[in-house]
């Protein structure tokens, strides 16, 4: 379409020239004394524009020609900055290589262009961005090899221009703290990472990756709670898979009240868990564990199994085997001071699940503990026979032969002595 209307536009400018020249029967008379020189008008206007263009390629050849210095140092400067460029690239793909030795080398080089451009009056509009994305390269290529002191000088002299915050976007200097902070975890150095992380501003903080090395910082540092909250972020960010959060959620709820060395720290742990952690059956049945260790209330301790318990009895499938051992093992250890109402819900399970040899465990010890020594040795009995944990099928024979010799049936008691000793 458009050259159509090329087209006929020339053929309109040809058809006006051609009416204007073709009977134009004008005369230029030029007086040059004592000389007359008569031209026709067509020729006089095509002479003169011969000579305008004449005159403009003339002007444009003086232009081009006094331009030449000029073009010949932004040529110069021109191949300086792509060999910069070309420098820092190299750094990134030699580190990415791990090539550790020349991605330093290559970041070097690519500060020695920017300074010599620098030197000539023709600093980039982001050699400020340039020289922090070198230094890091330089200290990212210096942690790789052990040079700490490289690494730390290097680091020191993108944090300084980071201070300039009139040349540097934000992203970057957060970024050269990201990088120190997990340079300091690569050390051992938790609390120099903390101090890192803490230093950036608090939308930067909430990030999934300073989440992430605050996570191994905290946990480095053995900061427990703070390890927790962190982990409880990062789940809700979705950072994890659901198994991977709820292992990391699970093994931290674990370790802080592992930290606890009195039945209020007990407590306080206890508390700062949520609910969705305190409905972990191992979480749940530790931190009863620890109470009875801490002789603290056990009632309480109870309490916190409950939940579990009902779980276990709504639905078998949902705690393992080696999971409902201990819950009964932690439920026995209170078994002294279990009140009523939990003697009526384990007497109730038992009839409920009459075949379950946790069940018949936990009653029959139940049952002991009343001196009700019949059905104590019945339950206890069928118990170690069909118990598949090691250590409760050891408890329970251990428990028939005690009855046993209270009964003075030396030769019951030898057998059931004999089957806790031999694991059957």
């Amino acid at each position: 379409m458009r050259a159509a209307v090329w087209l006929l536009v020339l053929f309109a400018v040809a058809a006006a020239v051609a009416l204007f020249a073709g009977n134009n029967q004008g005369i230029v008379t030029v007086f040059w004394p004592p000389t007359r020189v008569d031209l026709s008008l067509n020729f006089a206007l095509l002479l003169l524009i011969l000579v305008f263009m004449l005159l403009y390629g003339a002007l444009r050849a003086l232009q081009a020609l006094f331009a030449l210095p000029v073009q010949a140092r932004q040529w110069r400067l021109q191949q300086k900055e792509r060999n910069l460029h070309a420098a820092l690239l190299d750094s990134v793909v030699q580190l990415l290589a791990g090539r550790f030795t020349r991605a330093r080398k290559s970041a070097l080089a690519a500060l020695a262009q920017e300074h010599v451009l620098a030197g000539l009056d023709a600093r980039l509009p982001q050699s400020q961005q340039v020289r922090v994305l070198a230094h890091l390269m330089a200290a990212e290529s210096a942690q790789a090899l052990q040079d700490r002191a490289a690494r730390d000088a290097h680091l020191q002299h993108a944090l300084n221009e980071g201070r300039d915050r009139g040349g540097m976007s934000a992203e970057t200097r957060d970024g050269v703290q990201l990088r120190s902070a997990r340079w300091a975890l690569e050390d051992r150095n938790a609390v120099a990472a903390l101090d890192r992380l803490a230093e950036l501003p608090q939308g930067v903080q909430r990030r999934t990756l300073a989440l992430r090395l605050r996570l191994k910082a905290t946990r480095l540092s053995a900061r427990t709670q703070d390890a927790l909250d962190t982990a409880r972020l990062l789940a809700k960010h979705r950072a994890f898979s659901e198994d991977g959060a709820r292992s990391i959620l699970r093994g931290l709820a674990l370790e802080l009240i592992g930290q606890a060395h009195d039945p209020a720290q007990l407590m306080r742990a206890w508390n700062e868990l949520d609910a969705a952690e305190r409905a972990i059956p191992e979480v749940a049945i530790q931190a009863a564990q620890r109470m009875v260790v801490l002789r603290g209330d056990l009632a309480m301790a109870r309490a916190w199994l409950l939940p579990v318990w009902e779980r276990s009895l709504a639905q078998p499938d949902a705690l393992s085997d080696s999971q409902r051992a201990k819950l009964v093992r932690a439920l026995e250890a209170g078994l002294d001071t279990v009140d009523p109402e939990w003697l009526a819900r384990i007497e109730g399970a038992q009839r409920a699940q009459p075949r379950d040899a946790h069940l018949q465990y936990l009653a029959g010890m139940a049952c002991m503990k009343r001196q009700l020594w019949g059905k104590a040795q019945q339950l206890l009995t069928q118990a170690g026979l069909g118990q598949q944990d090691a250590e409760l099928h050891r408890r329970a024979w251990v428990a028939v032969a005690q009855l046993a010799e209270q009964r003075e049936d030396a030769e019951q008691a030898l057998m059931a002595w004999k089957r806790a000793a031999q694991g059957g």
